[in-house]
């Protein structure tokens, strides 16, 4: 199993995948590397090298008690990346990890980056406030931590039996092994980083991260997203960002790597190509 031990003595697990132009997966909470398979094996037989890893925390890394916030975070993808020595690579962010990606981003070396895409992404910031009047009330993720507190492991089956993937609409095609994966994989990581990172991902602002992000980037969002809502994020993002495309797919929920990756892979490929 590959890991790389952060400065802190966390280890990080990771997995690292073919030759060529290096993309780097970022994947949403509270899941790990595992949640983008359908996107690491397209990639991988287009030709490109594919890197996914556990944040710390989550899957397969160390379960951390502390450093469980994003600056942290993109500390620890800065690690990777020299540890891999990755350059003029694509950073892929989903939900939490597209608040990864837009703080790595902003402080990468230059040369480390070329492009970025947030996929369903937490950016600017989630809470509500005075400045972010259209955000999720702060009771919102006062009851995720209520109930990964109370019970995980049933509140990590509500979660993509519901508005994850969009399974709770009229007609949805709901699948129970996309449902149980998403268990599997919550249920791997430790309950006090996931419950921390809950913070970390509504409550972080990264307004000025996509100000001094520099790279062509893509904002992907299906307007049916009930966990991240699509009007107070991705439209947000895109205007803040210096070389930003915004991509709207039409009632994908949430969770649409997974349920429609016939749409999102190879709207991916021809960003990364274009």
């Amino acid at each position: 199993m590959a890991t790389i031990t952060m400065k802190d003595g966390t280890e990080i697990f990771y997995k690292d995948w073919g030759s060529g132009q290096p993309i780097v997966f970022h994947h949403g909470w509270p899941l790990s590397a595992d949640d983008w398979d359908s996107q690491m094996l397209f990639f991988l037989h287009q030709g490109y090298r594919v890197i996914a890893h556990d944040r710390r925390g989550h899957g397969r890394s160390t379960q951390t008690a502390h450093g469980n916030e994003m600056d942290t975070y993109a500390d620890d993808v800065v690690q990777l990346a020299k540890a891999l020595d990755l350059r003029d690579a694509i950073h892929i962010g989903h939900s939490t990890g597209g608040g990864e990606v837009a703080r790595y981003v902003a402080r990468a070396e230059p040369g480390r980056v070329s492009k970025a895409v947030l996929i369903g992404a937490v950016p600017p910031i989630m809470v509500k406030s005075e400045k972010n009047p259209g955000g999720l009330p702060l009771e919102v993720f006062d009851g995720f931590r209520a109930a990964v507190a109370a019970n995980r492991a049933q509140f990590y089956v509500d979660v993509p039996a519901g508005p994850f993937y969009g399974f709770n609409r009229p007609g949805a095609k709901v699948s129970q092994g996309v449902i149980d994966n998403w268990w599997r994989q919550g249920m791997m990581g430790g309950i006090k980083a996931q419950y921390d990172c809950i913070k970390a991902f509504s409550e972080t602002d990264f307004t000025e991260d996509l100000k001094e992000i520099d790279v062509p980037t893509l904002v992907m969002h299906g307007d049916d997203d009930q966990i991240v809502p699509f009007a107070d994020s991705a439209p947000l993002s895109v205007k803040l960002l210096k070389h930003g495309t915004l991509k709207v797919y039409e009632g994908l929920p949430h969770g649409l790597c997974t349920t429609h990756p016939d749409v999102v892979n190879p709207d991916l490929l021809a960003f990364i190509k274009g």
